[in-house]
Formats: structure tokens, sequence, C-alpha cells
């Protein structure tokens, strides 16, 4: 946990009020800024200290080989690291010829927030010198969400209480030395010095600097250019050589004085166009970033903020500290998508080097959604990514022997990068859970045209590969043998239920669109053969059942495998993947994150009110959540059961999970996934939000702690408002045409003119809450209520 008595509550921003370097990494993650496209860590403006240096731009990696013990067929035989990029955030400061360290001389005073409506970070420091030397420094920092290549640092320089000789020196940077990983597998491959210079130059206040990869074959360029405002007689001089650019601005300052630069930085990168086309490209960009000044790129950051946050905004009346966490989740979800335009969203963003920058499963199954119904401009963006990667899926399930299109488990390009098999390449369920993004998608924007572009394809491929990896067995049902689920401890099991109801899904998805455009699948080779053969194994679907235990099995036999020793395992002993051999592990009954239950929301059309309750209460003593994919999961599930205050501990769990550390490694990264996973405990567990099937519908039940909340959805063209209290729900419509939408199940048509309010039904269990394994307990919302083992774990 960050115990950080620095951070204070504020609805919209998380503050500082003074530095601890002892959580440096994990607060450069919290406040890191990116729009998609680029991405700083909020690494202190003077370079150092830094827990871990970054800067980073979607989807630039370089290549490395994965090493095996013993070679088979079929492994993954490259991984892809993201890079730390040539850093422009530097901005060294000398005093009176003293260099500014917070290491050194003495720290009056140091604050910084991260403000979610302007879109900027925001710094103040006031420091005495070892000789005494007294200077006032404020910077404020932002990655543009309007000029996607740009970012910009506002620096001020004032003296206190006595006149200073000042110079500051505004960097560009390559190959900065990177901490040393350690042997947590979530940790990110370090590769030495990977940028080789390709060209450099200066001119007058701008340095750019050109480098590419080695084995990847890629070019990026980096741009920084400045104005300033400083007393008479101030100078300013540029330099540059092969990995660092330098503009040093100097100048005298009596009291009252100051010195102002602006910074103006750009960056880009490509796989394919020339040296003088990226060079070009950066210089064009930051000349634009220089004539739109400071003052239209703040006012333009904001004006995209006000924009997301009139649709996107979840209100929380009786949390104050929920309240900033969830809207800090908001902001970091945004953040991770807005601009990557057809570039994927890695699980930690472009927040640090976590999992090596890959992307996984968890962008279209838990992101896409939230931006889905906030942002569908981001979420059709990062589609057409999945899109582009279309033909190496295929390559990859051809080399499998299948049919359609397998895509990877974790990824920067589109290839698969996993070294573990198990885990990697029998995780099937990506597919699905991409051919679902692309179902809501479209339900959500009734965009025809994108459907035809990406969309039909898509669902396809992924038809196709479940019809060749599953067959119907001698009675006729449809089964899907030997896969990986959700859960990865448990691997290579026959008819995962999560899997094969996504798949389900799948099938009966792309036969509807085949059947929408017969024309168009017809290019795509499908027939009306093909596509019945669809529809018969969707419907002859494995469902497992356990008749003597009355529940879903997660897979077939996983209720009688021996459960886990819960009583004699240690607390220092979780995360088990890092304790416990994988063989043990795959053959108890100990779940790592939510998989049933995780089919309990996402399908949940698929079960019994009675089922989903007695599923729930199997799994809760089984799953350990060594994953921060689960908490926002068990939250919706156990809102929906009626189990409103364990509800409410998991929605904390993922709302607080990097503002907490739960997880001890928000130095990596903050979890993309879990913050995203926040709206949708919130959503789709307290407002009891359901789309299946396209159909919008709501079953609002708030928690005890909770007074009130409301939420925007996009939906269809529309602006969607709703607002429940603990006896009442009002749906509002802020734009667009007349809704219609299910309200505990009965429908109801909701306009502009006509808002609709109805009571909230009694949704409390009148079952006792299940229990978790021991020590793995939520953290309970209050410390009177958490015991011992429960402050441990958080």
């Amino acid at each position: 946990m960050i115990t950080h008595p620095a951070f204070v509550v504020e609805p919209w921003g998380i503050p500082e009020t003074h530095l601890d370097l002892d959580v440096l990494a994990q607060t450069e993650s919290v406040f890191a800024l990116s729009n998609g496209h680029i991405g700083l860590r909020a690494n202190l403006d003077e370079g150092e200290p830094f827990g871990i240096p970054g800067t980073y731009l979607n989807s630039f990696y370089e290549s490395r080989p994965l090493p095996y013990a013993e070679v088979s067929y079929g492994l993954s035989e490259s991984g892809q690291t993201v890079l730390n990029v040539t850093n422009g955030k530097i901005i060294r400061l000398l005093a009176d010829d003293e260099p500014f360290d917070v290491r050194y001389g003495r720290l009056l005073a140091h604050e910084r927030v991260l403000d979610l409506r302007d879109g900027v970070l925001r710094r103040h420091v006031e420091w005495e010198s070892p000789a005494g030397k007294s200077v006032r420094i404020n910077s404020t920092r932002l990655v543009s969400f309007v000029h996607r290549s740009a970012a910009a640092i506002l620096y001020e320089v004032e003296p206190i209480d006595s006149p200073l000789r000042v110079a500051i020196q505004s960097e560009l940077i390559a190959n900065e030395p990177v901490p040393a990983r350690s042997n947590d597998p979530r940790a990110a491959a370090v590769l030495e010095s990977p940028l080789e210079s390709e060209d450099f130059a200066d001119r007058e206040s701008r340095v750019v600097l050109v480098h590419s990869t080695r084995r990847s074959k890629l070019l990026m360029a980096a741009a920084m250019d400045h104005t300033f405002d400083g007393p008479r007689g101030t100078v300013l001089i540029a330099e540059s050589e092969r990995d660092v650019g330098r503009v040093t601005i100097a100048t005298d300052l009596a009291v009252g004085e100051r010195l102002t630069m602006v910074k103006f930085l750009s960056y880009g990168w490509s796989s394919q166009r020339s040296l003088p086309a990226i060079r070009d490209q950066v210089i064009a960009a930051v000349t634009k970033a220089r004539y739109a000044g400071w003052d239209n790129l703040l006012a333009g950051q904001r004006a995209y903020l006000d924009e997301f946050w009139a649709g996107a905004d979840v209100e929380l009346d009786g949390d104050t500290e929920l309240q900033q966490a969830v809207r800090f989740a908001l902001f970091h979800t945004l953040q991770a998508g807005a601009r990557a335009e057809q570039r994927a969203i890695p699980a930690k963003g472009l927040t640090g080097p976590g999992y090596d920058g890959h992307t996984f499963w968890d962008t279209e199954r838990f992101v896409l959604p939230v931006l889905t119904y906030t942002a569908p401009e981001a979420a059709a963006d990062a589609l057409r990514w999945r899109h582009s990667t279309l033909e190496l899926a295929r390559e990859r399930a051809r080399q499998l022997g299948l049919n359609g299109a397998a895509f990877p488990w974790r990824t920067i390009r589109g290839q698969e990068c996993s070294g573990y098999w198990p885990a990697g390449t029998a995780a099937f369920h990506v597919s699905a859970n991409v051919a679902d993004a692309f179902v809501r998608y479209h339900a959500a924007v009734e965009d025809d045209d994108f459907e035809l572009e990406a969309g039909l394809e898509v669902l396809v491929e992924t038809a196709r590969l479940w019809r060749s990896l599953g067959h119907h067995d001698a009675e006729g049902r449809f089964r899907i043998d030997g896969v990986t689920g959700p859960d990865e401890y448990s691997a290579i099991a026959d008819n995962n239920v999560f899997t094969n109801l996504l798949a389900q899904r799948n099938l009966l998805a792309a036969a509807d669109a085949a059947a929408r455009y017969p024309g168009q699948a017809g290019e795509l080779g499908v027939d009306t053969e093909e596509a019945a053969a669809w529809r018969d194994a969707a419907r002859a679907m494995v469902v497992p059942w356990d008749d003597a235990l009355g529940v879903h099995p997660q897979s077939e036999g996983f209720t009688e495998h021996q459960v886990w020793d819960f009583e004699h395992t240690r607390p220092d002993q979780y995360p088990l993947l890092l304790h416990f051999p994988y063989f043990d592990l795959y053959r108890k009954q100990v779940v790592k994150q939510a998989d049933l239950v995780l089919a309990l929301h996402w399908r949940g059309d698929a079960f019994s009110e009675a089922e989903k309750a007695a599923d729930f209460a199997y799994y809760e003593p089984l799953t350990v959540r060594d994953s921060s994919l689960s908490a926002c999961t068990q939250a919706v599930v156990a809102a929906e059961v009626g189990h409103l205050d364990l509800a409410y501990d998991y929605f904390a769990e993922a709302a607080l999970m990097d503002l907490h550390d739960i997880e001890h490694n928000t130095r990596d990264g903050v979890h993309i996934a879990a913050l995203a996973g926040s709206w949708i405990a919130a959503v789709a567990g307290f407002g009891g939000m359901r789309d299946h099937d396209g159909q919008l519908s709501f079953a609002p039940r708030l928690p005890p702690q909770l007074e009130r909340l409301a939420f925007g959805l996009r939906f269809r063209g529309r602006l969607l408002k709703v607002e429940a209290t603990k006896t009442k729900a009002t749906y509002r419509l802020s734009a667009g045409e007349p809704l219609e939408l299910a309200h505990y199940g009965d429908p109801i048509t909701v306009s502009r003119r006509k808002p609709v309010t109805r009571p909230i039904l009694s949704t409390v269990s009148a079952e006792a809450a299940p229990r978790q394994p021991p020590g793995r307990e939520p953290m309970r919302r209050g410390a009177e209520r958490a015991t011992p083992a429960q402050a441990e774990h958080a």
C-alpha cells in the first residue's frame, strides 16, 4: 500500500502535499500523463532522483529472443518490449551554480497535483540551496489530447529573498539507464541502450534527435522547441549530439523577477516511412504546438476533457475518497486510448514498463466496454487496431492447425509474445473477447460502415476458429476441449464455461452478421452451409453442470478437484504463482481471478438468478484475487445477488488499485483494466446496467455507504443520464431521440422532454455473504470493520 499521507482527497484532482522518495516510482505512475500516443511518466522535471524513467510511444518496441530450455513446435520465438524512448521531460536548474536537486539543500515546500479537469500535472517547489539561496519553481506539464504528437511544459523560476544567477538546461536524452528488472514475471525486460542514433540537429531554440531500433527496425524522432520570457540580457544556446540535445537559457533575476520558459515537445515513429519524413513530421508538429502557444494548448486540453466528463462522469454521494478514485480511474482509462488511433491499449497504458508494454485480452474485456459508452471513437480505433492484426492471427491459427484467426494472449504488434503456452496459446477465449467487443461496439453505436470495414471479417474468422477448435461429440453436443480460461491457475481444461458461452455468442453474432450482409460475407467465402454450422454449434454448446453441488463447474471436472489448502498458505505466499509450481495449482480448486463469475456478468443472460447466487457463493471461497482484474467482476456479481456490502468492498479495491498500490506493482505503471473496472463496478454493479444483445437495461441497487449514484452513457447517438438514490431511479436524455430501455425488466421510453422515474426494488440477499480464502478478504471500507489479516493484505 502507498502509505502516503501526502495524498489529499479532492473531487477533481490527486494532490500530493509533500515529496516522499520512498514511493517515488509509484507516484511516477499515478501522476503519469498520456494521450494514447505519447506517455510521460511523472519523473521530476530535473530528472533525478527517479524511480523508473519513462517516456513511451505507443507500439514502439524492440524485439528480443524468447529462450527455452526445450524447444517444441508452435512456441513463440520472439518477444516484444516497449522502449523508454528519448526523454524530453528533463529541465535542469542551476541557481548560483548550485544544481537544483531535492536530495540536497532544504526542501521548503513540494506540492504536486494531477488535475483531472484541466488534464495537467502541476508542481510547486520552494528550495534552499546548500549555499542558502532560496528559489521558487512552478511547472505545469501536459500531453495534448488535441495535438496528438505534442506535449508541453510551462516552467517558471523566481528568487524568493535575494537575487539569483540562474540557468535552465532543457534536454532531450536518449538511452537513459533504467533499473534492473525483478524476478516478477509481471515486470518488464530491460534492454540496454536500445536506440541507435540516425540523425541530430539544432537550430536556434529547436533540437531534433532521430533514432532507430536494432532488431525491430523501427524509426523514431523527437523534437523540442522553446519560448521564454525573462529580464533583458537573457541568453539562449542550443547544442546537440548523438544521444543528447540541450537548450540552455541563462539570466540574472532580481527579487520580484521571473524567468518563464515553455518547452514544446513532439514525437513520431514509423516502421515504413523514411528518415526525412519522420524528422520533418516532428519538426512540423513541434512548430504547430509552438504556434498554438501554451494558453491555447491548455484551453484545448480543458475543452476536450469538458466534453468527455459531460458524458462520462460518475458521481458518488457518500464516499469522497471513492469519488476521487473513480474519476482518477476514468481519467487514466481515457488517457490510455484517447489518441491511440489504431494502436493497442497496453495493460499499463503508457504509464510504465510493466508487462513489457503488452496488450492483453484485458483491453476488450474491461477497457473497451467503458470507452464504448464514454468515448466511442477511442473504442473504434482500438478495434481497428485488432482488425489490422487479423492476418497475423490467421497465421497463428494455421500454425496451430486451425481455421480462422487466433488472436494472441499478449502482444504489441500482433504476434504472440507469451513464452508460456498453457496461459498463452491455450487461452483461446481471447478471440471470443475480441469478437464480443466488436459486437458490443456495433450494438451501442450502430455504425454499419465500421461493421463492414472491420467487424464482419473479425466475426467470421473467429467463428471459423471455434468451429475448427471444437467438435460435436457422439451425443451431438459441441465441445471445446483443452483450453485455458481467464483463471490462470487452471489450464488445458475441457469446456471452460466462460470460453464456451463467449464462443457461443461469437458464433451466433457471426451468423447474424453474415445474414445482414450476404454479399460481403460471400466475398469472405461464407455460404449458408457454413453459417448454419455456426448456429448448430452454438445451439449444442456444452455448459457443464454439477448436479450434486447445484453449481456450474468452471470447466468439466473442476468441482471434483482437491480444494487448495488455504488454511496453511501464509500471507507472504501470495501471489501463489511466485511461490508454488503451476502443476500444483492446475490440479487444485483455487481460482486466481474471476472466471466462472466473469461469465455470470458478461453472459448473465445464460444463467438464472438462483444459479448466479449459488455459483457466486461457491467460487468466493476459492478465489484469491492474485490478479487486479478480479475485484470489479466480483463487485458486479456480488451486487446482483444482493451482497451489497461485499460488492462495495470490491468496488473500492478496484478503484483504489493504484492509489493504494494494492498489488504492490504500481511502480511499473497503473492497472488500466482494473481502473476501467471501477467504472464497470459502479455502473454495472450498483447501476445494474446490462447490454445483452444490444438491449440496454438497468436494475440499480445502492450499498448502505452511498446515498446517490449518477452516471452518463453514450448510446446510439444519445446521451443518457441515470441517477439512483436509495428509493428511486431517474432516467434522462440530454441529447438524441427517444430511447427504449428496461428498468428491472420493465420496458420504459425516455425522451429529452420526458424523464422517467421508477422505484428501486429491494435486492438485499437473505443469505449471509460468502467468505473468502483466509487473509484474501477485500479491505473493508472503514477501519473499524478491518481485521488485521485484511489490513495486511491491503
